[in-house]
């Protein structure tokens, strides 16, 4: 009897034909021969969660790890499942910063977590490719923008929007990518660092839910959460924001 294709299979084709749509041409063609080639069995049934459910878990890690209770780590536990594919049921935007690393914090395994890392935890035109195929093709029903607390980042943001700082290669931009969140942070009392953290991670969901053409369809059609949470160094909890 001829094997039944998984869910994510016709996923897999409606991102080809997105792709398609906007003139990827033989990229998209290319594309798809590897995609075709892949079309297996989930190689963890388990990550299949509503965007709610998929958010309850997430924090369910992160307490874990917050009170020192994280599950034990069993490399080969999950490796023969994973040579065949990925199906995380989360995708975190998280900042390059060594001290904050998701798998740790939301005590996950391999195959649980879609990282894309970048200084700032800012949408980038590669990290937004990265969570569309993501959400698209992997059915990935959740995406966490997750800044932290002292992220030099945004301090050198804020150095270069007030202070008019430089900063040498390609730093500077980093800091015009969050410098909108300095701006938007002017007004607000309190630490200038933290609120400008905040309002990075705020507009930075903001401008995830509105992303043509994928990532704002699907959280349009309920099948895709976005949320924002800001990462403290001292105890390791996730706080969300509204």
């Amino acid at each position: 009897m001829k094997d039944k294709l998984p869910d994510n299979a016709a996923s897999k084709r409606d991102f080809l034909k997105t792709m398609s749509g906007a003139g990827l041409g033989l990229a998209g063609l290319s594309m798809s021969r590897a995609f075709a080639a892949d079309e297996k069995p989930l190689p963890k049934p388990e990550n299949v969660l509503t965007p709610d459910a998929a958010l309850e878990r997430l924090l369910a890690g992160n307490q874990r790890y917050v009170s020192g209770n994280s599950q034990p780590f069993d490399f080969m536990q999950d490796r023969a499942a994973l040579v065949g594919g990925q199906n995380p049921y989360a995708a975190i935007v998280s900042c390059a910063d060594a001290r904050v690393v998701p798998e740790l914090c939301f005590d996950e395994k391999r195959g649980d977590l879609f990282v894309a890392r970048v200084a700032g935890n800012y949408i980038s035109p590669d990290i937004l490719a990265s969570l569309e195929y993501g959400a698209l093709v992997l059915k990935t029903p959740l995406i966490m923008v997750l800044g932290h607390q002292s992220c030099g980042a945004v301090i050198a943001a804020i150095s270069a929007v007030e202070k008019h700082q430089q900063y040498p290669g390609h730093i500077q931009t980093v800091t015009t990518a969050i410098a909108p969140a300095v701006r938007a942070a002017r007004k607000e009392q309190g630490d200038k660092t933290d609120n400008v953290i905040r309002q990075n991670v705020k507009l930075n969901v903001e401008r995830l839910e509105h992303a043509a053409p994928i990532i704002g369809k699907l959280v349009a059609e309920k099948k895709l959460r976005i949320v924002g949470g800001v990462y403290n160094l001292a105890t390791g909890r996730v706080d969300m924001l509204a």
